[in-house]
């Protein structure tokens, strides 16, 4: 069953069970209202009769009490033992049996398809002839064949009524189940459609009112969005990788056939091929090991107490041990500054800095470390070219290198300064990068003190 007969019934069903429940409401409470009034005014003639009989005990006869029966009623007069002694009565075309009562009673006797009876009871003293004071049981009662039509007119009316609303409802219904369903099934053509042609079509939700269903839509856009915006990354790294393995394979290939050919007599060039063959295989291993801390990283390794300034120094004097250049560094903090974080992940992110700080400059470099705001600052600073701004902006990219030619002979992958801000991420923290062109770079690397 769709979802548009669902709705459809489940409005149809519900509209017509409202509709019966209020409809027989009406009917109950005008019969009750009717019937009783009906009743008031046969016990409002009983009472005239019964001080009649009073001001004019010697005139009480069947004609007396002929003249105040009801059309279709009768009047009847019972004694304690149960014996009609007077009866009067119009067109009567029913008969109900009479017993002796001292109290006095309203009633409405049902008569199935015919129309009810009205009856009162009420005992009296009767006043004439040799039952003077002995109490009596007086009997007034009418059929309501009024009542009877009225009310069978008010159930047609009623029923007429319900089906001329449950018309429109339907109708309501179904239009009801196509504006719900519209942007339902514009959003499942949709995804069909990006499922079978590889598409990143949106739905449109220009001119919609602001509902439920528009925030579907701008949710699904929003997702589609992502989704393409993770699937050409993904595309632009493998694309990428592929590029940057291709190119060290093709060298080691090309020394390799070299060696096959030339090489048995030329012991330079086998010399020369291993050293390529060596540092391409370097290259590569290089790259591959950065692709999967890019991996790795998603996710933060164990976490731990880390002295920050220690961290650093010891990553300073590494370098100026290995690389004989001139490296300051400046600390502005206690060294007792410590962070919560992984401490292997916060060196790689200071080697990254470092080293990128050195290969791309031939003066000194400075690192330093301060408070502010109860946050950790840590620059790297070297002197080289700089960075452009429209650089800038795309320098924490995978694989972008702000000059390839130069990245390529200091065996740069472009994927180093990518690592270190999804650890920096990681930590909570931020790297940015402050360059003019010929005034070299520093990097900013925030983190906050829990």
């Amino acid at each position: 069953m769709t979802l548009k007969t669902k709705i459809q019934l489940f409005t149809g069903i519900f509209m017509l069970i409202l509709t019966l429940i209020i409809n027989t409401a009406i009917y109950m409470l005008f019969y009750k209202v009717s019937a009783e009034a009906d009743l008031q005014n046969l016990a409002d003639q009983t009472e005239q009769l019964v001080i009649a009989m009073k001001e004019q005990p010697d005139v009480i006869s069947n004609e007396l009490f002929r003249s105040f029966a009801p059309a279709e009623g009768m009047i009847r007069v019972v004694d304690q033992d149960g014996t009609i002694f007077i009866s009067a009565q119009q067109s009567v075309q029913y008969d109900i049996p009479l017993d002796f009562s001292s109290n006095e009673s309203q009633a409405i006797v049902k008569q199935g398809s015919e129309p009810d009876i009205a009856v009162i009871s009420k005992p009296i003293i009767w006043g004439a002839g040799e039952r003077a004071g002995e109490v009596v049981t007086l009997q007034v009662s009418t059929q309501l064949t009024h009542l009877h039509s009225t009310m069978r007119t008010l159930f047609t009316v009623l029923l007429i009524a319900t089906v001329f609303m449950l018309v429109p409802i339907m109708i309501g219904g179904n239009v009801l189940s196509r504006f719900l369903l519209n942007p339902i099934k514009s959003l499942i053509q949709t995804m069909r459609e990006n499922m079978q042609e590889a598409t990143w079509k949106k739905i449109d939700v220009q001119n919609r009112s602001k509902d439920e269903l528009y925030e579907m839509g701008k949710t699904f856009n929003a997702m589609i969005d992502h989704l393409k915006d993770n699937f050409e990354k993904q595309e632009t790294f493998v694309s990428d990788a592929s590029h940057e393995l291709k190119t060290p394979i093709s060298i080691v290939k090309s020394y390799a056939q070299l060696v096959k050919r030339r090489g048995t007599d030329n012991q330079q060039l086998v010399q020369e091929s291993m050293e390529a063959i060596d540092s391409e295989a370097d290259r590569m291993g290089k790259l591959v090991e950065q692709m999967l801390a890019l991996a790795k990283n998603k996710h933060l390794a164990a976490k731990e107490q880390v002295h920050i300034v220690a961290l650093l120094e010891e990553t300073v004097t590494t370098f100026q041990t290995a690389y004989k250049r001139e490296i300051t560094f400046k600390k502005d903090v206690s060294d007792e500054v410590v962070l919560t974080g992984n401490r292997d992940q916060l060196e790689q992110v200071f080697y990254i800095l470092i080293d990128n700080a050195l290969k791309y400059s031939e003066d000194k470099v400075e690192i330093g470390i301060e408070m502010e705001h109860r946050q950790v600052l840590i620059q790297v600073r070297d002197y080289g070219s700089g960075i452009s701004e429209a650089e800038q902006a795309r320098i924490f990219d995978r694989f972008y290198r702000v000059d390839k030619a130069r990245s390529r002979d200091t065996g740069g992958t472009g994927l180093g300064l990518s690592i270190a801000a999804a650890i920096v991420k990681e930590h909570q923290g931020e790297i940015t990068v402050q360059s003019k062109v010929g005034e070299g770079a520093t990097f900013v690397v925030t983190f906050p003190i829990v």
